[in-house]
């Protein structure tokens, strides 16, 4: 969820906004853990789900009208989440490190939720999945309506706390204990790779 060149890039996007601000330092424990624990594990997640040719969707944040006609409300409102990045900007794009392959589908949402005014739910149907393992950003928001979203429509769900990063290490912690047992199991990278092959 949401790992696009927009909120993980250093020199682009939030970033840049976040440095012309002077709020930058508190952001660097953020972006710290996105480079040393939560990409290299989806970098590993990915590489186990495409070798065990396991179902690899992607969800972001991209509006289909270069004018943001297209997107929710909240996503139009002022400050934390006016974001405008319509599908083929460079901002929309996953990072390079997570780049979809041809066949993997990509979701463009104009809410935090994948599952909010997307067909996802109805593409998870058809493919008859009935697990779906959530990482991403921010824990405590986009990460959180997708795992709730998923629940709420009867799938099961992992969130691979080692996969996602919130704004800070206490939002994170708080919104996995939330999560976990009521809307999610919530698992480390290893424990996913280990439950997966055990079922395989």
């Amino acid at each position: 969820v949401d790992l696009q060149n927009e909120f993980v890039l250093r020199d682009f996007g939030e970033a840049l906004e976040f440095k012309e601000m002077g709020e930058w330092e508190r952001w660097i424990p953020f972006h710290d853990r996105l480079d040393d624990i939560v990409i290299p594990n989806n970098q590993r997640l990915l590489k186990f789900f495409r070798d065990n040719n396991l179902v690899v969707t992607f969800g972001r944040i991209a509006c289909l009208r270069e004018d943001g006609l297209d997107r929710s409300p909240v996503q139009k409102s002022e400050g934390w989440n006016n974001m405008l990045m319509p599908v083929n900007s460079f901002s929309a794009q996953m990072i390079d490190e997570l780049t979809p392959l041809e066949d993997e589908i990509v979701v463009n949402k104009t809410t935090d939720s994948v599952t909010t005014g997307t067909n996802y739910l109805t593409l998870l149907r058809f493919m008859g999945i009935e697990t779906v393992v959530v990482t991403g950003i921010v824990t405590d928001q986009c990460v959180a309506s997708t795992v709730r979203g998923l629940a709420d429509d009867g799938l099961k769900v992992i969130c691979v706390e080692d996969c996602c990063a919130a704004g800070s290490e206490e939002l994170h912690n708080a919104e996995l204990k939330i999560m976990n047992i009521i809307y999610c199991d919530v698992l480390s990278t290893d424990e996913v790779i280990d439950l997966i092959e055990k079922k395989l």
